[in-house]
């Protein structure tokens, strides 16, 4: 997703199945597909629900129980009239943020439960007006904000598919995951619309959108229909806009490999965030349609299907491999459109936040410290520090090795889950390095390389002497780039301080540190009188 919120600016084995990949460790039921039918109305907030949990038993159960934010004092919250199962009603205990179910089951399992509910979201699903006055339904769950309208196993590492029913008033167009099954007339002036999505999705990117859309089909890239969801008031100019996203999806399809998904729709919304990067159906702010950065925006968020969406983090403190990967990959995207200099300018810009951000949390890339509430992990370290890692290790790897591993971590991992550690191994088995230490001291150690950079002319040697000193507290390893007089120069930095003679034609000799902009650290250069 895009991390600025709206009122802020206008932001493993092969041989595992891919069940036991994507599952909380000591989980009772591992969720094998949603079915949500959920009624809206016109007149106020309540929506109505009724939840087909189907769901497989990894152990011998008593009872389990679902995420649902109970209704609170308040009147927002979600209450539960019932549980079936079998045709047979049974015993549920609800509390402040979850359901519990009581059920006798044995190991592997599989049941399908019921559940029957009603209130007004307190959170999850923004029901409010657009711009223009008119109602609006957006779903809106990350990160663990879906269980405030729908009842599910609100976690990352629980992917399922899911159909949506959506009944409405049948002057909105509903947009949801995956395909539309159908679209029924119903009495009274509603509608029932049904979408499917059989590839398996963390609920983070669950969603549907309910409002007075104008739509439009820019194209197909490789069979995949490409679609425009923006408001009527919209249209001419939000057509336009959005059509970039039918140039960007062949480009991550030929880098990274094949869609994951069956149709590809950037939706005009009410998003809190930028852009959110719901499966198949993105989200983004309501002003995205005339912004100047909306190419920048749409790659970042297409390239969330693949990972983020696709490949999911294990949990939230592997946010990096969500965030981190849609930023570079916009990053290449746009070398790959505008050239190198584009990405050098880009990889400068993200190098100040990183450093600023620092000042502010001390912490790592892979950021434990935070427990439960997860919105501060959207930061520069996710972010931009996660992109520089990539970076780094593609000017490490070269890039040849570098995108087979990415292709190949994500041939793995499709479907899935993956934390750090199984990134790192894919990528140790593509290049045929050990990447532990690379790993541990950009992802796992909070700061950076802090550069004291001194010189000094040599007439005997015509060359110059450089000391590279290291002044933070933990020493990297890391190559530096120095050109002297325009020629190119590699240091491979280890120790406390490294002293490197470079030959020179002239005297002052001109030195740029990291002109390629190729390492995340901060430079101070003197010559010495």
């Amino acid at each position: 997703m895009h991390k600025i919120y709206l009122y802020i600016s206008l932001l493993v084995s092969p041989f595992f199945s891919l069940s036991a990949l994507a599952q909380i460790p000591g989980a009772t039921i591992d969720v094998q597909h949603y079915n949500f039918a959920i009624q809206l109305n016109d007149a106020n907030n309540v929506i109505k629900g009724r939840a087909d949990i189907a769901v497989k038993f990894l152990k011998s159960a008593e009872s389990f129980q679902v995420n649902l934010v109970e209704k609170n004092a308040k009147g927002k919250g979600m209450l539960v009239s019932s549980v079936v199962q079998n045709g047979k009603a049974i015993k549920f205990k609800q509390d402040s943020d979850a359901v519990k179910i009581f059920t006798k089951a044995t190991p592997n399992q599989q049941k399908t439960y019921t559940i029957v509910y009603e209130g007004i979201p307190a959170d999850g699903l923004i029901i409010s007006t657009n711009k223009f006055g008119h109602r609006t339904f957006f779903g809106d769950n990350w990160p663990n904000r879906a269980h405030n309208w729908l009842p599910c196993v609100d976690e990352p590492d629980d992917k399922a598919p899911v159909d949506f029913l959506v009944t409405a008033p049948d002057h909105y167009q509903v947009i949801a995951n995956g395909l539309k099954q159908s679209e029924t007339e119903l009495p009274n002036k509603l509608k029932l619309t049904h979408w499917a999505e059989t590839a398996q999705l963390p609920t983070k990117v669950m969603v549907i959108g309910v409002a007075d859309f104008a739509i439009d089909h820019p194209g197909d890239v490789n069979g995949i229909p490409v679609y425009t969801y923006v408001f009527p008031e919209n249209q001419a100019i939000g057509f336009k806009s959005y059509a970039v996203a039918a140039q960007i999806l062949p480009f991550y399809i030929d880098k990274i490999g094949p869609y994951a998904y069956k149709k590809l729709a950037n939706v005009q919304s009410k998003t809190i965030f930028g852009g959110m990067e719901n499966a198949s159906a993105i989200f983004y702010y309501e002003e995205s349609v005339s912004s100047t950065g909306i190419e920048e925006l749409m790659a970042h968020e297409i390239a969330h299907q693949w990972f983020g969406d696709a490949v999911s983090e294990t949990d939230f403190h592997h946010l990096w491999l969500s965030e981190g990967f849609a930023t570079y990959l916009t990053n290449y995207y746009l070398e790959n459109k505008y050239g190198v200099d584009t990405l050098k300018k880009r990889l400068a810009a993200d190098r100040v936040k990183v450093l600023k951000f620092e000042k502010t949390r001390f912490t790592p890339v892979v950021d434990t410290a935070v427990k439960t509430n997860y919105m501060p992990l959207l930061n520069a370290n996710s972010y931009e520090k996660g992109n520089w890692t990539l970076h780094m290790l593609r000017r490490q790897l070269g890039d040849d090795v570098f995108w087979k591993g990415i292709s190949a971590y994500f041939a793995k991992y499709k479907g899935g889950n993956a934390n750090t550690t199984a990134f790192r191994k894919v990528m140790e088995q593509v290049s045929g390095k050990n990447l532990e230490e690379f790993f541990k001291q950009w992802l796992n150690t909070a700061g950076h390389p802090d550069l004291a950079i001194a010189w000094k002319y040599d007439a005997a040697s015509h060359g110059v002497n450089i000391q590279v000193s290291q002044t933070q507290k933990v020493l990297y390893s890391f190559p530096l780039e120095i050109a002297v007089d325009g020629q190119l120069h590699t240091i491979n930095v280890t120790d406390r301080s490294t002293t490197i003679n470079i030959p020179a034609r002239q005297n002052p000799a001109v030195i740029k540190v990291d002109p390629d902009v190729n390492l995340l650290a901060s430079f101070t250069v003197a010559e010495v009188k």
